[in-house]
């Protein structure tokens, strides 16, 4: 009678679960030994950076000393800056980049199929070897600038790599090449996605290419746009291993990242305390991007099951 009413009630039966048994833990015990890998070694760095510790971890508490040590440091201050620019150019140069595909791909243009694996191929590489090519590339003696100088423009000069004001901009046309096939493949999907009913009421009202994806097409976007910030934003707040590439944070420490610092104080400076507090700071970056980005996923899901 019980079983009966369980059934009844939409839960599964017994037999059921134990059929279903190996599919429940090749899912959930990956995730969860994952989820308590990442907990533990979050609240240790945590610990860690509330802690005089230099070259090994050592008890002890020092309140907010490595934080405001961290803070005041020019490190910290000019990889911010850095943070703050190079985020911003990078998501919307990327977000503007993927965008223009999408729209172009969208066309129904012919071997459509090869330029997609073209714009989605530097997906595939790694972001060290997105970084050294590009220092290759943009390197003054043996890149751009000298193949344009054996063609007889000795004038010209592309020397950002070496230049403190420009190098920045280095890391965001690598990064963009990296990351703008993305965005194109998100977009393109959402093209794809759009009701032509909309946008056959649109011409049959008169309304041209232009604005019908200024009125119709392009709102219907907003939700993968916001996804594609987010993701953007993640990947330039935790970027390490294309600047280590690319620029190794110079010339000079003029393009460091808050990634780099916290490489630098653990490991070349052996300074635990101060890394683990570096990194802590990342942290909350890093969830004040994401946390707003949750809950307003929440918010539009609770809409859509109410409606």
């Amino acid at each position: 009678m019980n079983f009966a009413v369980s059934t009844r009630q939409g839960r599964p039966a017994a037999s059921e679960v134990l059929r279903r048994l190996p599919e429940y833990l090749t899912i959930w015990v990956p995730l969860l030994l994952s989820a308590a890998h990442l907990i533990a070694f979050s609240l240790w760095t945590v610990w860690i950076s509330f802690t005089p510790s230099t070259l090994v971890p050592v008890s002890g508490w020092v309140g907010l000393r490595n934080y405001s040590a961290v803070a005041a440091s020019r490190n910290w201050q000019i990889a911010f800056d850095n943070l703050l620019l190079f985020g911003s150019a990078f998501v919307l140069l990327s977000l503007a980049a993927g965008l223009i595909l999408a729209i172009l791909l969208d066309q129904r243009i012919r071997g459509e199929n090869v330029l997609r694996s073209v714009f989605l191929y530097p997906l595939a590489v790694s972001f060290v070897v997105t970084g050294t090519v590009w220092s290759w590339l943009l390197n003054p003696g043996l890149g751009i600038e000298k193949l344009v100088h054996d063609l007889g423009w000795t004038s010209f000069r592309f020397d950002w790599l070496i230049d403190r004001d420009m190098a920045i901009w280095t890391i965001v046309i690598a990064a963009i090449w990296q990351s703008s096939g993305f965005a194109m493949a998100l977009f393109l999907a959402g093209l794809r996605s759009v009701d032509s009913d909309l946008i056959k009421a649109a011409q049959i009202d008169g309304a041209g290419p232009v604005r019908i994806y200024r009125r119709v097409i392009l709102p219907t976007l907003w939700p993968i746009t916001i996804t594609v910030i987010v993701i953007q934003l993640q990947f330039a707040i935790s970027t390490f291993d294309l600047v280590r590439a690319l620029t190794n944070g110079g010339p000079g420490i003029a393009t460091q990242l808050p990634a780099l610092v916290v490489y630098d104080l653990m490991f070349q400076r052996s300074l635990l305390g101060r890394g683990a507090a570096a990194a802590v700071l990342m942290l909350l970056i890093l969830l004040a991007v994401l946390l707003p980005y949750a809950a307003w996923r929440y918010i539009q899901r609770r809409r859509t099951n109410h409606a």
